[in-house]
């Protein structure tokens, strides 16, 4: 796995030598950054679920302001920040190791809205659903400043992946782009 665009184009990335982490192969990568290239540039990025965190770094690398990793395994977390080292990108990060919800309720003293969220969670276990409500209980009560009307929130699951709750949460199916074994969906906030 590598870098593919930006300051630190095609510098190798560690991973976590187990089943617990399902590295977005390269071309997945590739086709989902050709997506966002213009949403990258000085964006807030949130990386879920966050692995090795070649998704955050991808999107630092291709100039994003700053990225944020949430991820509960102490492996995959120690394995980030030698991805980040390595790719002398840490200072633009901040790594969290913790449940992803723990860790989204530690954002919210965040003034300002991210621009992109993006989770890659275990398949077929419902984290993406848990989040999402979460995010939709906590913006609710107005506790979550960080997502709005212009937040991306893309999701990584498998293609069998029911999506059909969306509207019950005030989120909008903004897009799907569909793998030979999995999809990005995109979603976003149904008003402000």
């Amino acid at each position: 796995m590598r870098v593919i665009a930006g300051s630190a184009r095609s510098l190798p990335l560690k991973t976590l030598d187990t089943l617990d982490t399902r590295p977005t192969q390269d071309r997945i990568k590739e086709t989902l950054f050709n997506i966002l290239h213009t949403d990258l540039p000085g964006c807030l990025f949130l990386d879920l679920f966050a692995g090795s965190g070649a998704i955050g770094i991808e999107a630092l690398s291709r100039g994003a302001k700053k990225a944020w990793f949430i991820e509960n395994n102490p492996k995959a977390t120690a394995i980030i920040r030698q991805n980040l080292d390595f790719t002398h990108l840490s200072d633009k990060a901040e790594v969290m190791m913790s449940d992803v919800i723990r860790g989204l309720s530690t954002l919210e003293t965040l003034k300002h809205p991210v621009d992109i969220i993006f989770m890659d969670p275990p398949y077929g276990q419902d984290h993406e659903k848990r989040v999402l409500e979460h995010l939709y209980a906590r913006i609710q009560d107005g506790a979550c400043r960080y997502v709005d009307s212009y937040t991306r929130i893309i999701v990584e699951a498998a293609l069998d992946t029911n999506f059909d709750y969306l509207p019950q949460l005030g989120f909008k199916l903004d897009r799907q782009k569909g793998y030979k074994t999995n999809q990005h969906v995109f979603i976003r906030m149904s008003h402000p």
